[in-house]
Protein backbone atom coordinates (compact mmCIF):
# COMPACT_ATOMS: atom_id res chain seq x y z
CA UNK A 1 0.00 0.00 0.00
CA UNK A 2 2.90 2.37 0.79
CA UNK A 3 4.41 1.75 -2.63
CA UNK A 4 1.07 2.59 -4.24
CA UNK A 5 0.86 5.85 -2.26
CA UNK A 6 4.45 6.69 -3.17
CA UNK A 7 3.80 5.99 -6.84
CA UNK A 8 0.65 8.12 -6.91
CA UNK A 9 2.36 10.99 -5.09
CA UNK A 10 5.36 10.75 -7.42
CA UNK A 11 3.09 10.88 -10.47
CA UNK A 12 1.19 13.86 -9.08
CA UNK A 13 4.43 15.64 -8.20
CA UNK A 14 5.84 14.93 -11.63
CA UNK A 15 2.63 16.09 -13.35
CA UNK A 16 2.54 19.42 -11.53
CA UNK A 17 6.23 20.04 -12.01
CA UNK A 18 5.94 19.35 -15.74
CA UNK A 19 2.74 21.36 -15.97
CA UNK A 20 4.38 24.34 -14.31
CA UNK A 21 7.39 23.83 -16.62
CA UNK A 22 9.45 25.97 -14.26
CA UNK A 23 11.37 23.26 -12.47
CA UNK A 24 14.37 21.38 -13.74
CA UNK A 25 14.34 17.75 -12.61
CA UNK A 26 17.17 15.30 -13.16
CA UNK A 27 17.89 11.79 -11.94
CA UNK A 28 20.91 9.87 -10.74
CA UNK A 29 21.81 6.20 -10.33
CA UNK A 30 23.27 6.14 -6.81
CA UNK A 31 23.90 2.38 -6.88
CA UNK A 32 25.98 2.72 -10.05
CA UNK A 33 28.04 5.52 -8.53
CA UNK A 34 28.62 3.48 -5.35
CA UNK A 35 29.77 0.47 -7.40
CA UNK A 36 31.86 2.29 -10.03
CA UNK A 37 33.45 5.16 -8.11
CA UNK A 38 36.98 4.66 -6.82
CA UNK A 39 35.98 5.01 -3.16
CA UNK A 40 32.92 2.79 -3.60
CA UNK A 41 34.89 0.07 -5.36
CA UNK A 42 37.55 0.11 -2.66
CA UNK A 43 34.98 -0.16 0.13
CA UNK A 44 33.11 -2.98 -1.61
CA UNK A 45 36.36 -4.85 -2.28
CA UNK A 46 37.37 -4.61 1.41
CA UNK A 47 34.00 -5.88 2.53
CA UNK A 48 34.00 -8.73 0.00
CA UNK A 49 37.58 -9.70 0.91
CA UNK A 50 36.61 -10.00 4.58
CA UNK A 51 33.51 -11.96 3.60
CA UNK A 52 35.62 -14.46 1.61
CA UNK A 53 37.99 -14.88 4.57
CA UNK A 54 35.03 -15.55 6.84
CA UNK A 55 33.54 -18.07 4.39
CA UNK A 56 36.83 -19.99 4.21
CA UNK A 57 37.21 -19.91 8.00
CA UNK A 58 33.68 -21.17 8.54
CA UNK A 59 34.03 -23.85 5.88
CA UNK A 60 37.03 -25.26 7.78
CA UNK A 61 35.15 -25.15 11.07
CA UNK A 62 32.17 -26.93 9.48
CA UNK A 63 34.40 -29.65 8.08
CA UNK A 64 36.01 -30.13 11.49
CA UNK A 65 32.62 -30.32 13.23
CA UNK A 66 31.33 -32.84 10.66
CA UNK A 67 34.45 -34.96 11.15
CA UNK A 68 33.95 -34.87 14.92
CA UNK A 69 30.31 -35.89 14.46
CA UNK A 70 31.22 -38.82 12.19
CA UNK A 71 33.94 -39.89 14.62
CA UNK A 72 31.49 -39.75 17.52
CA UNK A 73 28.87 -41.75 15.62
CA UNK A 74 31.49 -44.39 14.78
CA UNK A 75 32.46 -44.65 18.47
CA UNK A 76 28.87 -44.83 19.72
CA UNK A 77 28.96 -48.59 20.35
CA UNK A 78 32.42 -48.45 21.96
CA UNK A 79 31.75 -45.61 24.41
CA UNK A 80 29.62 -45.87 27.51
CA UNK A 81 26.31 -44.04 27.24
CA UNK A 82 27.45 -41.51 29.86
CA UNK A 83 30.67 -40.75 28.01
CA UNK A 84 28.81 -40.65 24.68
CA UNK A 85 26.30 -38.14 26.09
CA UNK A 86 29.13 -35.93 27.41
CA UNK A 87 30.77 -35.91 23.99
CA UNK A 88 27.41 -35.13 22.35
CA UNK A 89 26.93 -32.18 24.72
CA UNK A 90 30.44 -30.97 23.96
CA UNK A 91 29.87 -31.23 20.22
CA UNK A 92 26.50 -29.48 20.55
CA UNK A 93 28.18 -26.63 22.43
CA UNK A 94 30.81 -26.33 19.69
CA UNK A 95 28.08 -26.23 17.04
CA UNK A 96 26.20 -23.52 18.93
CA UNK A 97 29.41 -21.50 19.34
CA UNK A 98 30.06 -21.88 15.61
CA UNK A 99 26.55 -20.65 14.76
CA UNK A 100 26.95 -17.67 17.07
CA UNK A 101 30.36 -16.79 15.58
CA UNK A 102 28.98 -17.11 12.05
CA UNK A 103 25.99 -14.88 12.85
CA UNK A 104 28.33 -12.27 14.35
CA UNK A 105 30.39 -12.29 11.14
CA UNK A 106 27.24 -11.88 9.03
CA UNK A 107 26.06 -9.03 11.25
CA UNK A 108 29.47 -7.37 11.02
CA UNK A 109 29.47 -7.61 7.23
CA UNK A 110 25.98 -6.15 7.06
CA UNK A 111 26.98 -3.35 9.43
CA UNK A 112 30.05 -2.55 7.32
CA UNK A 113 27.95 -2.34 4.14
CA UNK A 114 25.44 -0.06 5.86
CA UNK A 115 28.21 2.14 7.27
CA UNK A 116 29.82 2.49 3.84
CA UNK A 117 26.45 3.35 2.27
CA UNK A 118 25.65 5.90 4.97
CA UNK A 119 29.09 7.50 4.68
CA UNK A 120 28.68 7.61 0.89
CA UNK A 121 25.26 9.28 1.22
CA UNK A 122 26.66 11.87 3.64
CA UNK A 123 29.58 12.68 1.38
CA UNK A 124 27.61 12.86 -1.86
CA UNK A 125 24.83 15.17 -0.57
CA UNK A 126 27.00 18.32 -0.60
CA UNK A 127 28.32 17.37 -4.04
CA UNK A 128 24.77 17.05 -5.37
CA UNK A 129 23.72 20.29 -3.69
CA UNK A 130 26.64 22.17 -5.23
CA UNK A 131 26.01 20.64 -8.66
CA UNK A 132 22.29 21.45 -8.46
CA UNK A 133 23.05 25.05 -7.51
CA UNK A 134 25.53 25.53 -10.33
CA UNK A 135 23.20 24.01 -12.93
CA UNK A 136 19.87 25.49 -11.75
CA UNK A 137 18.47 22.09 -10.87
CA UNK A 138 15.37 22.08 -8.68
CA UNK A 139 15.13 18.37 -7.94
CA UNK A 140 17.38 15.29 -8.09
CA UNK A 141 15.61 11.94 -8.00
CA UNK A 142 17.10 8.47 -7.67
CA UNK A 143 16.90 6.48 -10.87
CA UNK A 144 15.39 3.46 -9.12
CA UNK A 145 12.27 5.56 -8.35
CA UNK A 146 11.70 6.49 -12.00
CA UNK A 147 9.59 4.46 -14.35
CA UNK A 148 10.55 6.37 -17.46
CA UNK A 149 12.67 9.42 -18.19
CA UNK A 150 14.71 11.01 -20.92
CA UNK A 151 18.32 9.89 -20.93
CA UNK A 152 19.54 13.49 -21.16
CA UNK A 153 18.16 14.03 -17.62
CA UNK A 154 20.53 11.38 -16.22
CA UNK A 155 23.45 13.10 -14.46
CA UNK A 156 25.06 9.90 -13.14
CA UNK A 157 28.22 10.07 -15.26
CA UNK A 158 28.80 13.75 -14.50
CA UNK A 159 28.42 13.18 -10.76
CA UNK A 160 30.63 10.08 -10.98
CA UNK A 161 33.51 12.21 -12.26
CA UNK A 162 33.04 14.71 -9.43
CA UNK A 163 32.78 11.93 -6.83
CA UNK A 164 36.02 10.35 -8.04
CA UNK A 165 37.77 13.70 -7.61
CA UNK A 166 36.29 14.60 -4.22
CA UNK A 167 35.70 11.34 -2.32
CA UNK A 168 38.81 9.29 -1.65
CA UNK A 169 37.56 6.71 0.80
CA UNK A 170 34.48 5.56 2.68
CA UNK A 171 34.19 4.70 6.35
CA UNK A 172 33.46 1.00 6.66
CA UNK A 173 33.50 0.33 10.39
Amino acid sequence: MNIFKFLISSIILFYFSVAANAEKIVYIDMDKIMQISKAGKTAIEKINKQKKKDINKFRKIEEDLKAQEIDLINKKNVLSSEEFNKKIESLTKKINDYRKLRQEAIDSSTKNRLNASADFANKIKPILAEYAGENNIDMVIQKKNIIMGKSNLDITNEILKIVDNKINNLKID
